[in-house]
């Protein structure tokens, strides 16, 4: 059997209105980089190997990139602040300590102001292929080298803007689904090619290979109104993966207001995740025999 989808990158929702002991109002808290024990940054070695020998020529190039400008390597957890040093002087974005899981309009509000919170702790060398929350491999290894690419860093603050919006217009599990099927699990066309951008794909050695090799799920040109009716999985791999013409897409959604998007599809039914529509544009028709038999999503 396929082994399942290590971390499932979780939403903003699941967590409580008041910040847990020894958290700050806003939810952070300090990194403690000195309380990483050796067993700690060796599953972050054992996980940054595993990756980088995975994703040339199967992540896209501002990924690539913005790995290997910032200061991630393999051999401990990344300290934030130095991370922070070089985000702030390229695209104005840092990096901020949470003890976990966030309240929607917190993590929204940091967002907003170019903040990106990040779990503090890694999982269990047990945990390598498996993990529920998000720890700082997914957090920082994910998403970090993407914010140093300024299309994806004006995009993930008009995306927190946003979110305090739709927040306000009770629209947010169709936002939701834009930063799914983005920022987590998004593909994007690079020299004829696919490629992976998004942080859940990245962060992961065996989506990795599932996203761009494996002949089950779609792949579907991106479509706004599509991907705000479109369910995603969070319990396995994706049964669609929606692709961009270029990074620069991003930009465009930055810009626009979703307002009359919403409107469009506030009558319609949502999407299956592995719904196929005669509207569709198919790069891929997925055959789905990875999924067959499972339960539902």
């Amino acid at each position: 059997m396929t082994p399942a989808a290590p971390v499932l990158p979780v939403l903003p929702g699941a967590a409580t209105a008041d910040p847990p002991a020894g958290a700050r109002p806003d939810w952070t808290i300090d990194q403690g980089w000195s309380r990483y024990t050796a067993e700690e940054h060796a599953v972050w070695r054992t996980l940054y190997e595993r990756q980088t020998r995975l994703l040339p020529g199967r992540a896209c190039t501002a990924f690539l990139d913005g790995l290997q400008a910032l200061p991630i390597a393999p051999e401990r957890i990344p300290d934030f602040d130095a991370l922070n040093q070089l985000l702030l002087r390229h695209t104005g974005w840092q990096i901020v300590a949470v003890p976990g899981l966030v309240p929607d309009e917190v993590f929204f509000q940091h967002l907003a102001h170019r903040r990106f919170p990040a779990g503090n702790f890694i999982r269990r060398a047990e945990q390598l292929d498996y993990l529920e929350e998000p720890d700082v491999f997914h957090d920082v290894f994910g998403h970090a080298p993407m914010l140093m690419n300024p299309a994806l860093a004006d995009y993930m603050q008009a995306y927190g803007e946003g979110g305090l919006r739709a927040l306000r217009l009770g629209v947010l599990d169709k936002l939701a689904r834009v930063y799914w099927h983005t920022v987590e699990f998004g593909l994007v066309r690079e020299a004829g090619e696919l490629r992976i951008y998004g942080a859940g794909i990245v962060s992961s050695a065996t989506e990795t290979r599932f996203a761009l090799e494996s002949p089950s799920p779609h792949r579907i040109r991106f479509d706004l109104q599509r991907v705000l009716r479109s369910r995603y999985r969070i319990d396995d791999f994706q049964q669609a993966y929606f692709v961009l013409d270029s990074l620069d897409d991003l930009l465009a959604l930055a810009r626009i207001d979703f307002a009359p998007h919403y409107d469009a599809v506030a009558t319609l039914p949502a999407l299956a995740p592995g719904a196929a529509l005669p509207s569709d544009e198919l790069l891929h028709r997925g055959d789905g025999h990875y999924h067959q038999g499972q339960r539902p999503a």
